[in-house]
C-alpha cells in the first residue's frame, strides 16, 4: 500500500484545512516544493497535490507552486482542484504531473473524464468526496444527491487509474479514517481505490492495511506534519 503524503496548496502555502473548511486553514509550510522535497527524501514514492483555491474557482490558481515542486521532485505526482477541460488536463500532463485527478467534473461532465483516460491512459484519477455518502463538488462547497459508490461504479469500464475517496468530515480533523465505507467502496468496484480523509496513526495506516480489500495507498497530511505519524516508519510498515 503506497503513503501518499498531501500537499494541500492555497495561496502559494502548504496548508491543512478543517474538515474542508476554507476559513479554517492552518499553514505549515510557505514553500511548498521545499515541503515536497522533504517528502521525497524522507523515502515517499508518490505525493498528493491539491490547488485548494482551484477547486474553488474552477481552474488552476496556484500553478506557479505546483510548477516549483515539480521542478524540485522526481517522484510521481497527483494533482486535482480546479480541472475541469481537457486542455487543463492536457496541459498539466505536459508540465511532468503523472496523474490528474478529476473530481467535481466527473459528477457534472462523467464523458470528459472518459475522454481523458481514453486519451491518457494510466493518467486520470477520480476524485470523489463525501458527506455521509453523498458526494460533494466544488470544493466540497455543495452537496448533491449522487451516492459515491454509484459514482464510482459509473467509471468501471473507463480506464480510469485510481479512485480517491475523501470523507468529507474526517479530513484534516485527526478523528481517523472512515475504515468502513473506504473498504466497501473499494469491494465493490475493479478500480484501485485510495483512502483520504482523517488518516492520524500508524494504527489508521495498518487498520487500512488490513480492512480486507486490497486498497492501492492512503494519503496523510496533518498527521506528517504534526509529527504524529513518523514517516519512515510508517513507510516501513506498509512495503510490510
Amino acid at each position: 500500500m503506497i503513503l501518499y503524503p498531501a500537499i494541500d496548496l492555497k495561496d502559494g502555502q502548504c496548508v491543512r484545512l478543517y474538515k474542508g473548511e476554507m476559513d479554517q486553514a492552518t499553514v505549515f509550510s510557505d514553500n511548498p516544493a521545499a515541503q515536497a522535497r522533504a517528502f521525497q527524501d524522507a523515502g515517499c514514492e508518490w505525493l498528493h497535490l491539491v490547488d485548494l483555491n482551484g477547486a474553488f474557482a474552477g481552474e488552476p490558481v496556484n500553478a506557479a507552486a505546483v510548477e516549483a515542486i515539480l521542478a524540485e521532485t522526481s517522484v510521481p505526482a497527483q494533482l486535482g482542484g480546479g480541472i475541469r477541460d481537457m486542455a487543463t488536463i492536457e496541459a498539466w500532463l505536459a508540465k511532468g504531473l503523472a496523474r490528474v485527478i478529476l473530481g467535481t467534473v466527473a459528477v457534472e461532465n462523467p464523458d470528459l473524464v472518459r475522454q481523458a483516460a481514453r486519451a491518457f491512459p494510466g493518467k486520470i484519477a477520480v476524485g470523489i468526496d463525501a458527506r455521509d455518502g453523498r458526494v460533494a463538488t466544488k470544493g466540497w462547497a455543495e452537496e448533491t444527491d449522487v451516492m459515491v459508490t454509484d459514482l464510482a461504479k459509473s467509471f468501471e469500464d473507463a480506464g480510469v487509474a485510481a479512485i480517491i475517496y475523501t470523507d468529507i468530515n474526517r479530513d484534516g480533523a485527526m478523528q481517523g479514517p472512515n475504515v468502513a465505507a473506504t473498504a466497501a467502496l473499494a469491494r465493490a468496484v475493479t478500480i484501485p481505490v485510495i483512502a483520504s480523509g482523517g488518516v492520524s496513526s500508524l494504527t489508521d495506516l495498518i487498520a487500512l492495511r488490513d480492512c480486507g480489500a486490497a486498497l492501492n495507498g492512503a494519503i496523510s497530511g496533518r498527521a506528517l506534519y504534526d509529527g504524529a505519524i513518523d514517516l519512515a516508519e510508517a513507510l516501513k510498515v506498509l512495503k510490510g
